[in-house]
């Protein structure tokens, strides 16, 4: 609602603006227009985000230095801290990194992102850049009309920087014109007073125009156009990186978690970033004034040396904040909670973020269904044959874990079905078709995720073989009968058994030994019905069980033994070693 009322606003502002005044339109269309191409540069890009960058940035986020550093070379080549954000909170959602690393990248983004001021101070204001424009644009449509994507990509990209300075040109000889009907250095406001009038402006232009980027490119095209003072263009740009906050925040409303986390450090950021750069002006601007004489920076080349303030206050707001990124991470951690209040649980990894890229969707579907597998369906199981889940993975002999687990569970493994997997396993199903139909998969990955749609079918086969095994394993647990007893005493040994060697297949790093247990169990369970049953026909034949209760031994003997390799099959399939999903980005 407040993006739709402000959104409004802009339009009626513009109109108005236009209206009173037909000179600002040179300026306003190049403003459009250079928007226009920061999305066209967003969307060429994207093509190339694939694989290898989502792997840099993946990798580089296990130690701050490296993130900060990743996040800040990512956000300068590709010209978009937006693109670096949505990529961030696509892998803090599939749970790839850590909220921690996640916001180094984010730091690093604003060190990078002040590459665009440098890019417009030293090469957009220096040149004729719309003789170079046209042709960029020229060839980025004609690339944009093929069919392979890489070409679309750079298309997009060709294009996209074109219309970047074109708008430059634009707003630049909008200013030209406007400056000979009206000098706005006359409404220059010097001191204190003047920096804090000036940012609180920078703060509005920037969520008007909804990109600290561009309000950077509109401040520069006047301050090089003579139109705003070289101190109140020090204000502006403070404010523009302020204001770039509330468009993150608004942003971030109809967001999942990860993005209202990243919204709040990202305000957190720029508010600390913004108080120090306006307590410290005057001592930053003669720093900048010093650099400036040692980079030799023209005395009065007022553009490239609002660029210098740019890049050095954004560095010392990351200088300021990482002692305490420890700290900010716990703080967002306690504000932004997970709701977990809910009887009906909700899927941990799975959010429409990591429908970003395809490799974060399938190790989201991958994390998803191994916490399903290993906290819904080993509980469920565990408490139909009324075993304690600490009982089997314990190192107690199985033996001995099945004769003191003699006590019933009170637990209703139909209402743990209905509150603990049921939405999970709709979400899991629903998530993995939508990134079949709307991404564009490698073979590995589509096969990957529908080797994890049969694992999850799996698990809701095992949960109605379980259902029915409950029922009897309840029934028999204390019975009088020995003979009765001691066959379902069978058949929890043997399932005990197999979810005590998935527990250590799934925990151990050396995998190899349990997987082989896991076969060979897998192999027994396939032989087993004929051997069993000939241990059943015996107690039949001596009258030592009843009919019904040999009706039930015959059932679930077959229950028993397709639940087991149920069981191994799933995990085997969630717990396999498999090829990175990242690396399988092309």
């Amino acid at each position: 609602m407040i993006k739709k009322l402000l959104f409004a606003a802009f339009l009626v502002i513009v109109a108005v603006i236009l209206y009173f005044n037909p000179n600002f339109k040179t300026i306003a269309a190049g403003v459009a227009i250079l928007l226009f191409g920061m999305g066209m540069l967003e969307e060429g890009f994207k093509v190339f985000t694939k694989g290898p960058l989502q792997n840099i940035l993946k990798k580089t986020t296990d130690k701050l230095y490296k993130s900060i550093t990743a996040g800040a070379i990512v956000t300068a080549l590709l010209q978009s801290s937006s693109l670096v954000s949505v990529i961030t909170i696509s892998f803090i959602s599939a749970g790839l990194i850590t909220l921690s690393g996640g916001l180094g990248l984010i730091f690093g983004a604003n060190i990078g992102s002040t590459a665009t001021a440098w890019l417009v101070a030293g090469f957009g204001l220096k040149i004729n850049i719309a003789a170079l424009a046209m042709p960029m644009i020229i060839f980025g449509l004609v690339f944009n009309f093929q069919k392979k994507e890489t070409l679309k990509g750079t298309g997009n990209v060709l294009a996209g920087l074109g219309f970047f300075f074109l708008g430059i040109y634009f707003m630049k000889e909008g200013f030209d014109v406007f400056s000979s009907h009206i000098n706005l250095t006359e409404y220059a406001v010097s001191g204190f007073k003047g920096v804090l009038i000036y940012t609180v402006i920078g703060i509005v232009i920037t969520v008007v125009l909804q990109s600290s980027a561009a309000s950077l490119v509109l401040v520069l095209t006047a301050l090089a156009a003579g139109q705003i003072e070289y101190e109140n263009a020090l204000a502006l740009a403070i404010g523009a990186n302020v204001g770039t906050t509330i468009t993150a925040v608004l942003g971030s409303l109809n967001s999942n978690i990860a993005g209202k986390r990243l919204a709040g450090a990202h305000l957190i950021f720029n508010i600390v970033t913004g108080i120090t750069a306006l307590v410290l002006i005057y001592p930053l601007a003669k720093l900048v004034n010093t650099i400036a004489v040692l980079v030799h920076i023209g005395n009065t080349d007022y553009t490239l040396k609002l660029a210098l303030f740019h890049t050095i206050f954004n560095i010392i707001g990351v200088i300021l904040m990482v002692p305490f990124i420890k700290t900010l991470e716990n703080y967002l951690l306690k504000v932004f909670k997970e709701q977990n209040n809910k009887e009906v649980d909700d899927p941990k990894y799975l959010n429409e973020a990591v429908l970003k890229f395809p490799g974060t969707l399938v190790s989201s579907l991958l994390n998803e269904s191994k916490y399903l597998y290993k906290n819904a369906i080993y509980e469920i199981v565990a408490h139909a044959l009324n075993v304690h889940r600490g009982a089997i993975k314990s190192d107690e002999k199985i033996k001995k874990v099945v004769q003191n687990s003699t006590e019933k569970l009170q637990v209703d493994v139909n209402q743990l079905y209905y509150n603990k997997v049921k939405n999970i396993y709709g979400q899991i199903i629903s998530f993995a078709t939508r990134g079949q139909q709307d991404l564009k998969l490698t073979k590995d990955q589509n096969k990957r995720l529908s080797e994890l749609k049969l694992a999850n079918r799996k698990m809701v086969e095992i949960i109605r073989d379980t259902i029915e095994l409950e029922k009897n394993v309840t029934m028999y647990l204390n019975s009088d009968n020995e003979h009765i007893k001691k066959e379902y005493d069978k058949f929890r040994k043997k399932v005990v058994k197999v979810l005590r060697v998935i527990y250590l297949f799934r925990k151990n790093e050396d995998k190899d030994e349990y997987y082989k247990q896991l076969i060979k169990l897998k192999k027994a369970a396939k032989t087993a019905l004929q051997a069993d049953n000939k241990s059943i026909n015996k107690l039949i034949r001596r009258n030592l069980i009843t009919t019904n209760m040999a009706s039930s031994i015959v059932n679930d003997n077959v229950n028993v033994n397709d639940l087991i390799m149920k069981l191994i099959q799933v995990a085997e399939l969630l717990y396999s070693e498999k090829d990175s999903i990242l690396e399988n980005d092309k």
